[in-house]
């Protein structure tokens, strides 16, 4: 009897963990969709799913069906040429989507909005937002625009670093008909030399969060502070963070509106460019007006053990980098981490060197700068380096309790490793609310094969069975997917040099 009950349980996990995600959908490229395609998925949009696409003076949106069948091609013959455009981000909500752009013009940068229905097609007229005048040809963003997790606040906000010891922060914020609720100019004081702004987020009562800290040359982070901006303030709170025995590698914000609290974290060394630690955990309460904790968490022998790739134990997590922060309704949260680095014939790898690249948070230029913060992947698209090989190895994932105490701690094994970019490499994140699942590439007889690894509430990994209607010959690049609903992500491919996509439904 007992066998039998054995027998049963197996075949129910079984049945399970086959019906974890259906077959895979693509849709078919476009002649014009080549691997210098410039692209992002906007979202699922009334049941459709859009993609902007952008190459050479060309820019539309594809609009494609449940099963990937094209049922729409708009150009969006508005949008400046690309000698103009600077930049444009997308806010889909049920049955449209915000296009928010910005592009240059004689000496005039100017912030635009178009709405987009379902079919791709521009509703109404395009909104003019702010302008900003300045004296330079900008490559880079002047505009930085932000949304809310329910999607009812927007905020576009810009910072001028004419003056090295003051930089002048200017908001918009706005509800979701893009009706302006506040304006605000602030100064923000700065160090001259070694000051940087990183990591801006609104929550959903309109409140801008970032972190403000101070980095030597090619240093770790020795003073850093929490700073919000309130939705009707002219004003900024900030609150300094006590990290006097404590340095810093690269802070991370999430915002954690169920609880009303702001979460920040970073990995930690004990001394100046020593081995990373651990975690170090600031959590501010909204509601109580002070931090609700402050502390860090030391990285145990047994989890470097299984963490460390070719590393020593002390050095484990020297080239891990904070991926993910995902909140819990219950105050706790888990964090994803990946081992990431580059390996060169005339280059030695050094942390310090990226964390302080200049693209990645300095200003960009004399005037105007949009912080860049997208330090999670190297965007080394059509670099084509034979120079170069990119690394991508094991994750880490660590789930806490809403006091930061340990719970349970988790390590995906993986080694990937490119010449020519990272298009292929790293991984993206489902969460399906029972489930994390983890997609990434595995090489299998030369070949780049899609895996998916999940992990329940409790820690417990799980290699999933191979997606069905895994075709041949589409390689798949997880870091530019997107989550689209609660239970699809689309995902880009590369087929024959050209750029593709594939719908994954998860049941």
């Amino acid at each position: 009897m007992a066998g039998r009950k054995w027998i049963l349980a197996v075949l129910m996990i079984a049945d399970s963990l086959c019906a974890a995600a259906q077959k895979i959908v693509y849709s078919e490229p476009e002649k014009d969709d080549t691997h210098r395609l410039n692209f992002e998925v906007i979202g699922k949009i009334g049941g459709n799913f859009l993609i902007y696409k952008n190459i050479r003076d060309k820019n539309w949106i594809t609009v494609l069906d449940n099963d990937l069948k094209q049922v729409n091609r708009v150009d969006q013959d508005y949008v400046p040429a690309n000698d103009r455009m600077i930049n444009a981000d997308f806010f889909p909500y049920n049955d449209f989507c915000y296009m928010i752009y910005q592009y240059q013009k004689k000496n005039v940068v100017y912030c635009m909005a178009s709405r987009i229905d379902v079919n791709g097609k521009k509703t109404g007229n395009v909104v003019q937002l702010d302008t900003t005048q300045i004296g330079f040809a900008a490559s880079n963003k002047i505009y930085t625009v932000l949304t809310s997790e329910d999607k009812n606040k927007i905020i576009v906000f810009k910072i001028n670093s004419r003056n090295k010891k003051l930089y002048m922060l200017t908001t918009l914020l706005m509800n979701d008909k893009l009706e302006l609720q506040k304006k605000s100019r602030l100064a923000i004081p700065m160090d001259e030399f070694h000051g940087y702004l990183s990591e801006f987020h609104l929550d959903n009562d309109g409140d801008l969060v970032f972190s403000q800290f101070y980095r030597g040359n090619n240093d770790n982070i020795s003073q850093a502070a929490l700073v919000v901006k309130y939705a009707l303030a002219d004003s900024l709170s900030v609150k300094e963070l006590q990290i006097e025995k404590t340095q810093l590698d690269e802070i991370h914000i999430k915002i954690d509106n169920s609880n009303k609290r702001y979460f920040l974290t970073s990995f930690y060394y004990k001394e100046r460019k020593g081995n990373i630690e651990g975690f170090y955990f600031y959590i501010w309460d909204k509601t109580m007006v002070q931090p609700a904790v402050e502390s860090t968490y030391i990285l145990n022998d047994e989890l470097r053990k299984d963490a460390k790739g070719d590393a020593t134990v002390k050095m484990a997590f020297n080239d891990y980098f904070i991926r993910n922060i995902i909140t819990r309704k219950d105050g706790g949260f888990i964090i994803g981490s990946e081992a990431y680095y580059t390996t060169s014939r005339f280059n030695t790898w050094n942390r310090w060197d990226y964390l302080n690249n200049p693209y990645y948070m300095s200003p960009l230029n004399n005037y105007y700068y949009s912080p860049y913060y997208n330090s999670y992947w190297w965007n080394s698209r059509w670099n084509n380096s034979q120079t170069v090989r990119y690394h991508a190895d094991n994750i880490a994932v660590l789930s806490f309790n809403k006091e930061a105490k340990l719970e349970w701690t988790n390590v995906l094994s993986k080694e990937q490793f490119d010449d020519e970019s990272d298009d292929f490499l790293s991984y993206q994140l489902v969460n399906t609310g029972g489930l994390l699942h983890f997609l990434f590439n595995l090489q299998e007889r030369r070949n780049n094969l899609l895996n998916d690894f999940s992990i329940t509430p409790g820690g417990q990994l799980t290699h999933n069975p191979t997606l069905k209607n895994l075709d041949r010959g589409y390689e798949f690049m997880p870091k530019y997917a997107k989550q689209v609903s609660a239970r699809q992500m689309i995902i880009p491919c590369q087929y024959r040099n050209y750029i593709c996509f594939a719908k994954i439904d998860y049941n």
